[in-house]
């Protein structure tokens, strides 16, 4: 697959998932929150995005063939933004 046509299916999955799921902010903020509570420190919706590419590329180093690991590392790393500035525009 090519880099655009790899970026294309990036950004397939993000629609499917924010259809599925909602917001990618209000998630993430919803996860930190649990977060949070299970480790009795604060944690940001940022960083939720952060350990869940950190949590994708110790499975990519464990199975470097597993499709659709680098597919999530990008999408987690482009939700990041959206974290930062709010809702989809």
């Amino acid at each position: 697959m090519s880099a655009v046509g790899f970026l294309k299916r990036v950004a397939q999955v993000l629609e499917d998932r924010g259809a599925a799921y909602g917001d990618p902010k209000a998630q993430m903020e919803a996860i930190a929150q649990r977060w949070s509570i299970t480790l009795g420190t604060p944690v940001t919706a940022q960083q939720v995005a952060l350990c869940m590419i950190d949590l994708k590329l110790a499975r990519l180093a464990h199975d470097p063939g597993y499709a659709d690991g680098p597919i999530d590392v990008i999408g987690y790393a482009a939700l990041i933004p959206e974290i930062i500035r709010g809702s989809r525009s």
